[in-house]
């Protein structure tokens, strides 16, 4: 039986710490859904369309990474109108843990199939997000053992206009 599931973040951009965690999934789900999430609250540094392209560059060798989608509505509507019944989450920090908990619970009470399955990242990943990511190359910085080679040169070109 193939079981879905949903892997939701914005990936702006997509980290080796997002990477260890589609890494371990991949060892347990046939049918793994990548979905960025738009966010029109946040200023993201890269477009849709270049999230989509990076975060497809860094999965191309995960054979059960069946679909990288975009979604700008509930996370519930997506999962249903796939007919998938579980969120994978990573958590790094108790503040993590925190938001995850009340995320699921309120998801939970909208689309009850839905179950949560969180993954802690390798400790050599548990300190990278995609916010610090963007900040240390912001101020020159240098973030290669944090994300993978296209997201590394996609940053320079973004933040040092370095031609690629």
């Amino acid at each position: 039986m193939k079981i879905k599931v949903i892997y939701p973040g914005t990936f702006d951009p997509i980290t080796l710490g997002h990477l260890d965690i589609i890494n371990k999934i991949t060892k347990i789900f046939d049918f793994i859904v990548i979905a960025i999430f738009e966010n029109t609250k946040k200023k993201p540094l890269f477009s849709i369309k270049e999230r989509i392209k990076l975060t497809k560059i860094a999965t191309k060798k995960f054979k059960t990474i069946k679909k990288v989608i975009t979604f700008n509505r509930l996370l519930v509507q997506i999962a249903e109108s796939e007919n998938i019944n579980y969120i994978i989450r990573g958590i790094r920090t108790s503040l993590d843990f925190e938001y995850e908990l009340n995320m699921f619970n309120i998801n939970k009470k909208m689309y009850p199939k839905l179950e949560n399955i969180s993954f802690f990242p390798s400790p050599k990943y548990s300190y990278i997000s995609s916010s610090l990511v963007k900040e240390i190359v912001r101020y020159g910085g240098n973030v290669k053992s944090y994300v993978p080679k296209s997201v590394h040169l996609a940053l320079l070109k973004k933040y040092r206009n370095i031609p690629i």
